[in-house]
């Protein structure tokens, strides 16, 4: 056997030149509708939230044709229609490589323009990235005694919580896996849920959570679903889900979902980012 008859060695296409039309949209509703969200509905979507991308692998020509190089950080509205494809993000972005640009605020414009595009509704984007920060004051469920033999699929009847008790508190998992629909390729995530009301059982959402193990479904419909889920089995009066998801092809994905009124949580990254 030779290298060339491994995945790695099988040759991928390199865009030789900008080109937008490489960014490939999904609609939201697709995933959507598998949860029980209609997007269409009068009362519109039950969270807010953002989906926040970090590039680490941005590169283009000044008009004099030496390397530029930097890093940046996107925000896609939740409410927008589309969420684009990680894949053909990276490639989007590998096809400024060998193109020139006036100024790198020409390359910024141009980025924001384009994934707002794609994404149906108006994409911010920064140059740089957020700080790495630490989990605050939300407590780790990772150590929890259970047992556990439920890795998929995601099973909403797992969560437990008692209605006797309301708090309000911010809870944290760093296990969270689940795979790429497009690839099967993992993605491995931190995710942290701060809520106000009925307490959860803490074992009973870390085996949930272990229940995504073999799921395949883009990340922003996993934190989706863990939203609604959530709403459904614990009724809360307030609710945040954030997973940051660990880098793959120089990007990292970080969506977050809430009931409106909540909120935006602190922008950061996790030392595994």
């Amino acid at each position: 056997m030779t290298t060339q008859d491994l995945p790695l060695g099988r040759h991928v296409d390199y865009p030789r030149e900008y080109d937008a039309s490489l960014l490939f949209p999904i609609p939201r509703a697709l995933g959507r509708g598998h949860i029980g969200i209609d997007d269409g509905a009068p009362a519109g979507l039950p969270f807010i939230g953002m989906d926040r991308w970090h590039a680490y692998e941005l590169s283009w020509l000044d008009r004099h044709g030496r390397p530029r190089v930097a890093t940046a950080t996107f925000e896609v509205p939740a409410d927008s229609p589309f969420l684009v494809e990680s894949k053909s993000l990276k490639l989007y972005l590998n096809s400024f490589n060998a193109t020139r640009f006036d100024s790198d605020e020409s390359v910024r414009e141009r980025i924001a323009e384009d994934l707002s595009r794609a994404a149906g509704a108006r994409v911010q984007v920064r140059s740089g990235l957020p700080p790495i920060d630490d989990t605050g004051n939300a407590a780790s469920i990772d150590e929890e005694t259970t047992t556990i033999d439920c890795y998929g699929p995601p099973d909403a009847a797992l969560l437990r919580a008692d209605t006797t008790q309301v708090v309000e508190e911010t809870l944290t998992s760093s296990v969270l896996k689940s795979n790429c629909p497009v690839t099967g390729q993992p993605d491995w995530a931190r995710v942290t849920i701060a809520y106000r009301g009925p307490r959860l059982d803490r074992a009973a959402l870390l085996r949930y959570l272990v229940s995504f193990r073999d799921h395949a479904e883009f990340h922003e419909q996993c934190v989706e679903r863990i939203f609604t889920d959530l709403v459904a089995r614990a009724r809360p009066q307030s609710l945040s889900v954030e997973a940051r998801y660990t880098r793959r092809g120089g990007l990292d994905i970080n969506p977050w979902r809430a009931t409106p009124g909540t909120g935006r949580p602190v922008a950061g990254r996790d030392a595994r980012q």
